[in-house]
């Protein structure tokens, strides 16, 4: 077997076999918040321990994963990104299907939770939301980090050494996608449609999404930007947005990480950037190929 085709094979086995234990628990507890969320949250890290035991095992250089922070535009651009193709999708909806936008849905806890129950919508738009816009974010980005060390630090590039930018993308992307579907099967994540339209529509939103998190990841030739995306994605998406949809007419299967707007509008992202790829490098610098390949 080629060097790098041991490496990405190595690497996907740890993935599914220290992701068997939370697995088990979700699966066994029927919902994702067995454990107080702490089973996800040791999930979500399990990409990043496969990739530090893959490079421990095989003996690679652990700079490959793409730790450098260099403060640029693209750290900025993964922040907004998810908003712009998210909060189309929602506000269309909210303002076609009637009853689907319950804001008091989403202030009521939180104002009660800030300590003004009387005055909720105040303490959401002038607390909770900037709030969450800024402390939220980093407390997603530390679990997302543990998916993009493994996801798009050590995976993706060597999948884009090996194949080439748009086979490397799809590729990850149905990995990561397959690796949500034991809790999309047989637990509770999923908002509430049939189960084949969740699964394909969520399937479509994670390769989608794996090209725009690639590019970046690429582009920048570093994991932050991508480990800021996801954050940003699951906090506007999953905590504030879902969280003011109600359940009314067809809106779940437009909204939602299970529905049929993010699909589009991330493909179309993703469509986008797949016209840049030539500008992204394999993610690897020819130093750490070197390194890699006589380690492996």
């Amino acid at each position: 077997m080629r060097p790098l085709g041991k490496q990405i094979l190595i690497f996907v086995i740890l993935v599914f076999l220290f992701s068997s234990l939370p697995y088990f628990l979700v699966i066994h507890a029927g919902h994702l918040s067995v454990g107080n969320g702490m089973v996800v949250g040791f999930l979500m890290w399990c990409p990043a321990f496969a990739a530090f035991a893959t490079c421990a095992l095989l003996k690679i250089d652990a700079a490959t994963l793409g730790w450098n922070w260099r403060p640029t535009r693209y750290e900025v651009w993964a922040y907004v990104v998810p908003v712009l193709y998210a909060l189309p999708v929602y506000v269309v909806t909210w303002v076609a299907i009637s009853g689907s936008f319950d804001f008091s849905k989403f202030a009521d806890p939180l104002g009660t939770a800030f300590g003004f129950p009387n005055s909720p919508r105040a303490a959401a738009l002038l607390l909770a939301i900037p709030l969450y816009a800024v402390l939220g974010v980093i407390s997603s980005a530390a679990r997302a980090l543990g998916e993009e060390i493994g996801w798009r630090g050590y995976l993706l590039p060597r999948l884009v050494q090996q194949f080439g930018f748009t086979l490397g993308c799809l590729i990850s992307g149905c990995i990561w996608a397959v690796w949500h579907y034991p809790f999309l099967l047989f637990a509770d994540y999923n908002s509430g449609t049939r189960p084949a339209f969740a699964l394909t529509c969520f399937t479509l939103m994670v390769i989608s999404a794996a090209f725009i998190f690639g590019w970046f990841r690429l582009k920048s030739g570093s994991l932050w930007p991508a480990a800021i995306l996801h954050a940003s994605h699951n906090l506007f998406i999953q905590a504030i947005f879902d969280r003011m949809t109600a359940p009314a007419g067809k809106a779940l299967y437009i909204t939602t990480e299970f529905g049929a707007g993010l699909v589009l509008t991330s493909g179309a992202v993703a469509i986008y950037l797949w016209t840049r790829r030539n500008e992204v490098s394999s993610g690897l610098r020819s130093s750490d190929e070197v390194r890699v390949l006589r380690t492996a």
